[in-house]
């Protein structure tokens, strides 16, 4: 069953120990908004899957991220999000994936529960029953001879 969140209100999520930030819900305007991106409409053609992923990621993230905690200056001052901060923040690597895994991903779910069914217990046919019977022994005739 699908459940619905009718509040549509940012949450919390932690990318790394001591490190949160506060994201808008990912909604299909918000992704929508994303894609006509002017920085993820100016990556080249031949570009990786990579390159085009980072591009989405910041893109997204600019979009998204209204505070977070535990991320400062060089002088480690607190500092609010900015365009410029927040894609700083995306090019450290677990930062990245945990974006990814924690929000992007979360909204890509979706599409994947439709086109799963629950594993078996143990294996591929620990779920099925048997169909296969024992035969029964015929009753043994005595013969008269």
């Amino acid at each position: 069953m699908l459940s619905l969140d009718l509040t549509n209100a940012p949450r919390w999520h932690d990318l790394a120990p001591g490190v949160r930030v506060q994201l808008r819900p990912l909604t299909t305007a918000l992704m929508v908004a994303t894609r006509s991106d002017p920085a993820v409409e100016a990556v080249p053609d031949d570009a990786s899957d990579e390159e085009r992923a980072v591009a989405f990621a910041k893109a997204l993230a600019r979009r998204a991220v209204l505070a977070w905690e535990g991320i400062g200056n060089a002088e480690r001052e607190p500092i609010d999000p900015s365009p410029d901060a927040i894609d700083a923040l995306l090019d450290i690597w677990p930062i990245f994936e945990a974006f990814q895994l924690t929000y992007v991903s979360k909204g890509l779910l979706l599409e994947q529960e439709k086109n799963v069914s629950t594993p078996s217990p143990n294996g591929p046919s620990a779920g099925a029953s048997d169909t296969a019977r024992p035969v029964s022994k015929p009753a043994q005739t005595a013969r008269r001879g």
